[in-house]
């Protein structure tokens, strides 16, 4: 329609779409808390420590009482081959290192040769009588192919190196991050240089922050 002069007719612009605005961003802003909170917890299953498992004794507890320290995360077994040296040299890591810079974590299991076969109880009393073992160990589980708990699944994946038998090692650094892997070939005392090392870092960062 023209107006009297010959121009076009304007009509005022609809205030619909402003009316949709206050929702719309309410709706975009509850989606980036929505979006961040998702985040946030992927985020919080990205190291060791974040994982929650069972110890030996059956009760759920977290792995994060072991954050700031170095650990070492081995399978073990009661009637392997490599059962009598490793847990001797574990024992005797432990007891240098440990434990407040560092701790063996050992998770029994039966996968490999049926070499675990007591209970939980029987496996805790064997170590700590034969071996006076001090450091944490938890129930007996399954470390290797699709049943194998979250916190090796993690181990697995970080690393590439998954168990094949007894008495695999996994170093895991202060923040949860795995820093090798070794098979049940390689001596404790071979892979004692790694662990000493962030041991000594741990130390290190301490007295400079005295």
């Amino acid at each position: 329609m023209l107006d009297p002069e010959g121009s076009v007719e304007h009509k005022p612009p609809s205030s619909f779409p402003k009316v949709l605005l206050i929702p719309v961003a309410m709706l975009l802003a509850i989606a980036a808390l929505l979006l961040l909170a998702f985040s946030s917890t992927q985020q919080k299953e990205t190291d060791f420590y974040t994982f929650k498992v069972v110890n030996i004794r059956g009760k759920l507890v977290s792995l994060e009482k072991y954050r700031g320290s170095v650990s070492l995360v081995v399978n073990v077994a009661s009637e392997c081959g490599y059962t009598d040296s490793h847990y001797k040299a574990l024992q005797q890591l432990q007891r240098d290192l440990g434990p407040y810079h560092f701790n063996v974590l050992a998770f029994p299991c039966n996968q490999f040769g049926q070499q675990e076969p007591d209970t939980n109880k029987e496996i805790e009393s064997f170590a700590r009588k034969t071996y006076s073992a001090s450091f944490p160990m938890f129930s007996k589980t399954t470390v290797s192919g699709a049943g194998a708990i979250p916190a090796f699944k993690y181990l697995i994946d970080s690393t590439g190196e998954e168990p094949t038998w007894n008495f695999w090692k996994y170093l895991v650094d202060p923040n949860g991050k795995v820093v090798k892997a070794w098979d049940s070939t390689v001596t404790v005392e071979e892979i004692r240089p790694h662990v000493t090392e962030l041991v000594r870092k741990i130390i290190l960062k301490k007295k400079d922050e005295l």
